[in-house]
This record gives structure tokens, sequence and C-alpha cells, in this order.
């Protein structure tokens, strides 16, 4: 039996690095409180993430303050049409005098890769970072290298401006842990915005937390407790994805191409868990699973041609999901 008293205790203690961070990362990024929970959570759950959101919504600025907060090795990457892998994992270079070819590694041995605008490279690029992204290692001519931990790739993409621009695989976005939308701010927000980018001095984070904690804290997230009718709950719904019809879902049916991965369920259970941590608790509420459910699966469904033409998102399909589906 697990000791709920004991765990959030120990909870309790184990994150107060959380609130630090927050406020560090605060002192840069005006509002978007649910953007920097979710870089949080990817984090502390070692996935990678998918930012969302047309230009000038401080994506970038979030990730280069979450880095610069921590005391890692932070990596930015623009993605263009001719980027080449080598670029990106480096490449053997001939050293003359040794008269022998040696490793000149890449942008991608860091903590933190920033990958801006990922849609824009084409797929020899996107399958050389897939390798980071699911292997956590990097081969170059003969040999392999492991990445260092933490290894969080966090990609950005414009979803206005599809010219010059490539889909990604569905491979590649299934392993992206969350994909996040990021909206506009709200009025007063926008002010504190503004003032802060026309001050003479713009505020920068100082390294608050070290590595060496997101890597503990990883750990204590697994100790999470997580009820077997919260599990079940998460089965649930992503088996609603797959096959509406045993869930009453009847006219889901026809606007679902194809449902979410085994993925899927991996990572709600995981982002439920870091989310339970960041709340301080240490044990998972049904609310966790509905809180975090529509960035594990928006990027996991396909629409049918029907859904397209009435206008449907997936976004619709999980709201109706989690409205049908009984809650424990």
């Amino acid at each position: 039996m697990v000791d709920i008293n004991e765990l959030n205790q120990r909870i309790q203690t184990e994150s107060s690095f959380i609130d630090v961070l927050f406020m560090e990362m605060g002192k840069v990024i005006v509002g978007q409180k649910a953007m920097v929970e979710r870089l949080l959570i990817g984090l502390l759950s070692n996935g990678h993430l998918l930012l969302e959101g047309v230009p000038g919504l401080a994506k970038t600025l979030a990730i280069k303050t979450l880095a610069s907060a921590i005391e890692a090795k932070f990596s930015r990457i623009q993605f263009t049409p001719d980027l080449l892998p080598a670029d990106l994992i480096g490449t053997m270079i001939y050293n003359q005098k040794k008269e022998e070819f040696t490793v000149r590694k890449g942008p991608i041995f860091a903590n933190f890769i920033l990958a801006d605008e990922i849609n824009r490279a084409p797929s020899k690029v996107q399958s050389a970072l897939l390798e980071a992204m699911q292997e956590r290692q990097i081969t170059i001519g003969d040999n392999t290298y492991k990445l260092d931990e933490p290894f969080l790739v966090l990609a950005t993409q414009n979803p206005l401006e599809q010219e010059g621009t490539y889909p990604l695989p569905e491979a590649q976005v299934d392993r992206f842990m969350l994909k996040i939308m990021i909206n506009y701010p709200n009025r007063k927000d926008e002010l504190d915005i503004m003032k802060q980018n026309i001050a003479v001095d713009f505020p920068t984070a100082k390294p608050v937390v070290k590595t060496e904690d997101i890597l503990r804290a990883r750990n204590i997230v697994k100790d999470i407790y997580m009820d077997e009718k919260i599990e079940q709950y998460i089965l649930d719904i992503v088996f609603a994805t797959r096959e509406p019809k045993e869930f009453k879902l009847e006219k889901l049916e026809q606007m679902i191409s194809y449902g979410a991965s085994p993925r899927a369920s991996i990572y709600l259970a995981l982002a439920s868990k870091a989310y339970a941590f960041i709340k301080r608790r240490g044990y998972v509420i049904p609310e966790d699973v509905r809180a975090i459910c529509h960035d594990v699966l928006r990027h996991r469904m396909g629409l049918t041609y029907e859904a397209e033409a009435e206008n449907i998102t997936t976004e619709d399909i999980i709201n109706e999901i989690l409205n049908t589906i009984e809650v424990p």
C-alpha cells in the first residue's frame, strides 16, 4: 500500500524548486501561465514539445528563458529549406596534420534544443532529428554518441505561412509529447509586455535550478500515485478515439480517420503525474488528466474529409470525448 500522506510531504519538499522556476520565468514571460506549465511538464516527463502559434507570442523567448533559468547547455537551430543533416548533428572533418578524420559535433549536442520553425526543413533533416528525439543518441560515421541528460527538443511552428514548409511526418509528430497551442495575450498582459519592451533594460532570467534537480524530480514524478480507476479513465479516453462506437460516440466515427497511438496513453499518464507534481500533490486526480488531455491528443488524431468539410477540429472531438466518458 502507498502511504499518501508520506508521499504528499515528500512531493511538497521536492517540488519547491517549481515555484522558484515559475518566479524566474515570470520576470521575462508575461501571462502565458498555461504555456509555462506545459514546458515544465515536458521537462519533468522527459518529453519533447511542439509549440504552435502566430509570430510574436514569445514561443522562442519562453524556451530561451527556461534554458537560462536552468544551468544547462542551450542550442538554437533555425530550420530552413536548405538545412542539411550535418548542420544539425555534425560531420567528419579531415585533419591534415594527423591524416585522419575527426568528428565535429553539431548544435544538437546540448540539453535544450530550440528547433525554430521546424516545418521549414526537408525530410532528411527531420530523420536526423528523429534519432536524437527517440533514441537520445546521434550517429556520425561509424560512431554513435549518447546525448547528455536532460535532453529536450522544443520545436516551434507557425500555422499561418504554409509556403516553403514541409508537413511533419506523422511518426515524428507522434514523438512530441505535447502540442501546445499558444493564443494572444489579454489586454492587461499586452500592456505589461509593451511596457517591458520599451523600458531601458529588458529583464533576463538567471540560473536558479541545476540539471541534477530536474533529473531527481523526474524519478520522483514516476512515484506519484495513480489509482487504477484513473488508469482505466486514461485508456477509455484514448480508446474512444479509436473505437468511438464502443463509447456511444457513433457520430464521431465518420469524423476520425485514425485514432491516437499507444504513446497517447503513456504520455497522458506521465503528463498527469507531472501536472500533479507541479500542483504539489502526491496523487493524480481526474482533473489532472482533463487539464492536459488536449495537449497530448490534439496532434495524434486524423480527421476525415467529412470533419474538415463541417469545420470540426480535433479540439471539438476531444471535448466531445471528455464530456461523454464517465469521470471516476
